[in-house]
């Protein structure tokens, strides 16, 4: 707002905007932004050049005295062209003086801010510019610039339906407020009938592109910027406004100019007549004024929005029907007093004067008087129609949006509250994490429902809603649940992070445990397994081996109980860990059957079974050193006796073959020979009692000797079998001499042809070697059977 006052423009409540604009909503800085540089731009090119950014390129103070002298036209004071911050200053003091000496008070607006940059001071400079330059100058019906430049634009879309201006921020969210601005200066720009209220993206950007295409009005912001925002700033949409008012006021005055040029033109030759019409009209007009003024000036609200919306109704029928006849009558009136006196005067004649109280300016004061009641009365209905509408539909808003939160909330304590991780497995603590994130992800997403919420409320309370304190006590009593909820998100969330952490330690301790664990185990298993294994050996070298490996074995024994120790320290410090931070573990260990209790067991079983072992590696060692003697007694003697008997088979067969003395003489020495054996038997039965210890001990093998008792038995047999059949021989070959007549000589003969065709030495003779035995003996061979026959009585 702003006001006259001794030649200086003083704005009311200046203080106040700056300090709400110290708390500039993030939004409303980025449109401010966009359309001050628009705005600036718009100017500069005039000069040549331009900004891109508002805080930056104003700080040397050069293009901000530029601006000042394209849109006042006049010159400032010469600029400083020192790169210095104090030529800055000094420039930028240069413009801010120039700008207060157009009657603007400069509210904690300084040099210093600006030459520093700061964004909201930059801001707040600009628009001050913008309000002394662009929107100052403006009024309707002696209005002030803003409430001027609202009623402009409240009459320019008063035709329109769907526009209803009442401010310069939600009122335009729509963008058909800007359309019928140009629809209606420039109707051959926009085709308005297919624009639709809901789609106001394509309405904005229409508008804009239209307004910089056709207009010559840069594009101040941008169509995302006012519907994304849920109120857009009121100083970008009033700048942008201001332009399209500039745009289509100088047209429409050399538009009216020529109008009225034309009918005085046209009403030259009605001098009388105009008169007569002047005086009709005049009382006509005003005695309409005297009606109409006492209608508007009644204020009382109507207690139902029906009756409020028919009093609009009323009122727009009177701006759209009723009043536009009477401002043209008014006008035509003016004009026609004016053509008069002009032609009067022309001709030479006296003055045109009309009744009393019919005057020019008795109808201006009376037209005054009408637009005076008719100030104001429109935003009156306007906001009593939107102050009823607001509160029901923002009570209802309030009661949806509530009952719809605390659905979503009802629970929420009591599960954030569970303590269901303390009993949870790692699988489930990081399936508990998953679903916790997902809340916290849900719980950011309602944070703008209770803002809504919150400022809903606040909003019933401006309007003095009548229920304000239920709605205030519901609304704290869910931002204090909503409190709540958030700090107990965040301790639940510390708590399964904790809870994972301690989970995931404990579980790679299982797995450790589980790595090392199974491999000792099964090397005890195995251990105890080969201590209990009983083993079969037959020589002191393998029982010697034995030892050696279990020896061996034993040395290991202190490594695995470090082993084991180690696996115990493991399991202990899961222990520790669950007695420290007291956790829960649900069930064993997943990784392994095996615990502490099981290898302690185990392992004493394994230290049990050592020396046993070693007791019967011990005994069965003695053993083997037993049955080694038993195997070298044996063997002494079979060493002795096994040659002996071959010895004496080859003595008796050289007897038999040998042709030494006579057959009464080989026959005795075959007695002594079969004597000498017969006295060696008490060797061999001593043998054989070696051999039942041998095979009581269940020796099966001796290295020591290459003969068994089978050997000597079955030799032993052979030299008494051959002993006596060679005896046998002697007998019957001395019975066939004496009963031939053979001499000795001739058996010597005979013996010597045999033993020369018995090569092999066998005592037995093929067939053709016995035929050539005959033949060497003298023997006629022709008749076989003979020569054979006496053969075999012979031998």
């Amino acid at each position: 707002m702003e006001q006259e006052c001794d030649g200086d423009i003083v704005y009311m409540q200046q203080e106040d905007d700056w300090d709400r604009d110290l708390l500039l909503d993030p939004a409303w800085e980025k449109q401010q932004r966009k359309t001050f540089t628009a705005w600036c731009n718009s100017h500069l090119r005039k000069a040549g050049t331009q900004i891109e950014n508002i805080e930056e390129d104003f700080r040397d103070g050069l293009k901000l005295m530029l601006l000042l002298e394209v849109i006042s036209g006049e010159r400032l004071a010469k600029p400083e062209r020192g790169k210095m911050r104090v030529h800055k200053i000094s420039n930028v003091n240069k413009a801010l003086d120039f700008i207060a000496s157009k009657g603007v008070k400069l509210v904690s607006i300084g040099a210093e801010e600006i030459v520093d940059g700061n964004a909201k001071m930059t801001l707040g400079m600009i628009w001050t510019i913008i309000l002394r330059f662009a929107i100052q100058d403006i009024s309707v019906e002696e209005t002030s610039a803003k409430e001027g430049l609202l009623l402009w634009c409240q009459r320019k879309t008063a035709p329109y339906k769907n526009v209803n201006i009442q401010n310069f921020h939600i009122s335009w969210k729509d963008g058909l407020g800007f359309c019928a601005l140009i629809h209606r200066h420039r109707p051959e720009l926009i085709d308005y009938g297919k624009l639709r209220k809901d789609d106001p993206m394509t309405n904005l950007n229409t508008a804009f592109d239209v307004a910089e295409k056709y207009l010559d009005i840069p594009k101040m912001l941008d169509a995302e910027d006012i519907v994304g925002t849920a109120r857009p700033d009121e100083k970008a949409i009033m700048t942008y406004v201001s332009s399209f008012y500039h745009a289509f006021s100088g047209a429409q005055k050399a538009e009216t100019a020529a109008n009225r040029i034309c009918k005085v033109l046209a009403v030259n030759q009605e001098n009388e007549q105009l008169m007569e019409d002047y005086e009709k009209l005049a009382s006509d007009l005003l005695e309409w004024i005297r009606r109409t003024i006492p209608w508007l000036e009644n204020r009382l609200p109507e207690n139902t929005m029906q009756a409020m919306q028919q009093k609009l109704e009323d009122f727009r029928d009177y701006r759209r029907l009723h009043k536009p006849p009477k401002v043209q009558e008014k006008c035509q009136l003016e004009i026609n007093f004016n053509t008069l006196q002009t032609k009067l005067r022309l001709s030479n004649r006296p003055a045109f004067m009309p009744s009393e109280g019919r005057m020019v300016s008795d109808i201006n004061n009376a037209w005054g008087n009408l637009e005076g009641a008719e100030k104001g009365y429109e935003e009156w209905l306007l906001n009593e129609i939107r102050r009823l509408e607001r509160l029901d539909h923002l009570a209802e808003k309030f009661r949806q949006k509530a009952a719809i939160h605390e659905a979503w909330t009802d629970g929420k304590e009591e599960m954030l509250q569970k303590r269901d991780y303390e009993t949870a497995s790692l699988s489930e603590i990081k399936a508990l994490l998953k679903k916790h994130e997902a809340f916290e992800s849900d719980l950011a997403a309602h944070q703008d429902r209770v803002e809504q919420i919150a400022a809903i409320a606040q909003e019933l309370n401006e309007l003095d809603y009548y229920d304000s304190p239920s709605v205030n006590a519901r609304c704290q009593q869910i931002c204090d649940q909503w409190d709540a909820l958030g700090a107990m998100t965040q301790k639940r969330s510390e708590a399964l992070q904790k809870t994972e952490k301690l989970l995931e330690t404990i579980d790679q301790l299982y797995l450790e445990f589980a790595k090392r664990a199974a491999p000792f185990n099964n090397w005890m298993e195995g251990a105890m397994e080969d201590l209990q294994d009983t083993f079969i050996v037959h020589t002191i070298e393998e029982i010697q081996g034995l030892s050696t490996a279990h020896e061996q074995f034993k040395a290991t024994l202190p490594e695995a109980d470090k082993e084991r120790q180690a696996i115990l320290g493991i399991h202990n410090e899961i222990a520790k860990i669950v007695q420290t931070y007291h956790v829960n573990i649900a069930g064993t260990n997943p990784y392994t059957t095996i615990n502490p209790q099981e290898v302690n067991a185990k392992w004493d079983k394994v230290r049990q079974l050592v020396p046993q072992r070693d007791q019967a590696l011990i005994e069965e060692h003695a053993r083997q050193q037993n049955n080694e003697r038993l195997r070298k007694q044996f063997a002494n003697q079979a060493n002795v006796i096994g040659p002996w008997i071959q010895t004496k088979m080859e003595e008796i067969g050289r007897i038999s073959i040998e042709m030494h003395g006579t057959l009464e003489d080989q026959l005795t020495h075959l007695r002594q020979y079969e004597k000498s054996i017969v006295n060696y038997k008490p060797k061999i039965d001593q043998l054989e009692g070696d051999h039942q210890l041998i095979q009581e001990a269940l020796i099966f093998d001796n290295k020591h000797t290459k003969y068994t008792m089978e050997h000597i038995r079955v030799g032993w047999e052979q030299l008494l079998t051959t002993i006596a059949r060679t005896i046998n021989e002697i007998e019957n070959q001395i019975l066939t001499r004496d009963a031939k007549g053979i001499s000795q000589e001739q058996l010597n003969e005979f013996r010597a042809s045999f033993n020369h065709f018995d090569r092999d030495r066998s005592g037995t003779l093929g067939a053709e070697e016995f035929k050539a035995c005959l033949i060497s003996l003298g023997f006629d061979i022709a008749n076989d059977a003979q020569v054979l026959k006496r053969s075999h009585t012979l031998w």
